[in-house]
């Protein structure tokens, strides 16, 4: 049996989360589930107002702070915040990312590298803020909040997929280097949640005729189902409350049962493919 973990373990007012993008979506739901669970919270978005009803629920142990994970000194000021209020950072949840969908051809360069700028290089900022107290802590809990695209591609998704396949790989040389300071890496990987993902936070390439029979059919299904996705913000949270309380959290945890169905799938796939190739690929010593 996998054993849990006190959870005022770290400090006798409960642990302190840092959590990025808490205006919507699970990050807002891990605000709530943390709170629940009697631990203090620093919440942060780009527009802090948003933050208002989730102090409310606690004002003695939550923060509402500014912060764009894009600007780099913001990331600094509200890591020095959180340390000034509270004493320390024990999980660090790098949720501030959003999607962006189309054919590569239908992408312009300026929107590749903004998604990589929030999605991969504003987590980089943001754990390279925290790391350093986790490290003088000799503990912490780095959360990466990734997505079953991040195991599973699909078309449509080359810039989306792309940033979170460069997050897992990030996060799992990661957790390498950090476990000996006792610090643990988790990637959750969720698959669809009834969040603004596929509503007002996801943005879309220009079209062009020539992938309209790859695109259309997906944007169709995206936008139908949006608002009727199967996973519960609140219970993806309280999963993810839960693994943290874990003393030996995994590396990776899908949310949700059609992510492990897909990402299952995906790797038997990937074993067939491994297979078919081994004689062509597998011969290349010197002889």
């Amino acid at each position: 049996m996998t054993e849990q973990r006190d959870g005022a373990a770290e400090d006798a007012d409960g642990r302190v989360w840092f959590i990025t993008g808490t205006s919507s979506g699970l990050g807002r739901a891990l605000v709530r589930a943390a709170v629940a669970h009697g631990d203090r919270v620093v919440a942060t978005a780009r527009d802090v107002s948003t933050l208002d009803d989730l102090v409310a629920l606690a004002p003695d142990r939550v923060r509402g702070l500014r912060l764009d994970v894009t600007d780099a000194e913001s990331v600094r000021a509200a890591v020095d915040a959180a340390e000034k209020d509270f004493g320390r950072i024990d999980v660090l949840v790098n949720n501030a990312a959003y999607g962006l969908l189309g054919a590569f051809e239908e992408l312009s360069e300026e929107q590749l590298r903004d998604n990589f700028e929030t999605n991969v290089f504003g987590v980089m900022t943001v754990t390279r803020a925290v790391l350093p107290l986790m490290r003088r802590q000799r503990s912490g809990h780095i959360v990466q909040m990734s997505s079953v695209n991040g195991v599973v591609p699909g078309p449509g998704g080359t810039a989306y997929v792309g940033t979170k396949y460069a997050l897992e790989g990030m996060s799992a040389a990661l957790a390498a280097e950090v476990a000996h300071l006792g610090i643990h890496v988790t990637i959750v990987e969720p698959g669809p949640f009834r969040t603004e993902f596929g509503g007002s936070s996801l943005r879309w390439g220009t079209p062009m005729e020539d992938y309209a029979k790859i695109i259309k059919p997906a944007r169709k299904i995206m936008e139908a189902t949006h608002g009727k996705q199967p996973g519960d913000p609140d219970r993806g949270a309280e999963a993810i409350v839960a693994v943290v309380g874990l003393d030996k959290p995994p590396l990776r945890l899908p949310l949700g049962s059609q992510a492990f169905g897909w990402i299952r799938t995906h790797f038997e796939s990937r074993i067939k493919e491994l297979d078919a190739v081994e004689e062509l690929g597998s011969d290349t010593s010197f002889r």
